[in-house]
């Protein structure tokens, strides 16, 4: 388990471009925290190690996926708005998750009982109005 603070969006972001340079393809990344905790910050930080700016990234809210393309494929998941697993099954997130790609998970506990077992588990909490606390577990 690997613990940081960040005192900004950029420090977050960095936190982020420095943990995805440990991900490989295949890998799957479940972020947690509350709305506003900074989570698609993260994934910003995140696709740029993959050759992206974070100037592409935004919350795939009303799209559940996005895709990146970088020097790998960046799967961008933002489960929040889904009602049951069985939407996740209609997109065919299962795919993904064994794809050629790094997934990147919003709101992985809507979707718990379809993700392989091997997850990389990342925590996000906000402790100070521009304060977070990043936590990662690289397996669960």
């Amino acid at each position: 388990m690997e613990q940081y603070t960040s005192q900004s969006e950029e420090e977050t972001m960095d936190i982020a471009q420095e943990f995805a340079k440990k991900v490989k393809e295949g890998d799957v990344i479940c972020l947690y925290g509350n709305l506003g905790a900074g989570k698609t910050r993260f994934v910003r930080g995140f696709v740029r190690h993959f050759g992206l700016s974070g100037d592409e990234v935004s919350s795939p809210t009303f799209t559940i996926i996005n895709e990146y393309e970088g020097v790998i494929p960046v799967y961008h998941f933002d489960c929040y708005r889904l009602k049951h697993v069985r939407e996740a099954l209609e997109f065919g997130a299962e795919e993904y998750f064994f794809g050629d790609g790094v997934c990147i998970v919003e709101w992985p506990e809507k979707i718990s009982e379809i993700l392989p077992p091997d997850i990389k588990k990342i925590t996000i909490e906000t402790t100070e109005k521009n304060e977070r606390k990043i936590t990662i577990h690289q397996a669960v």
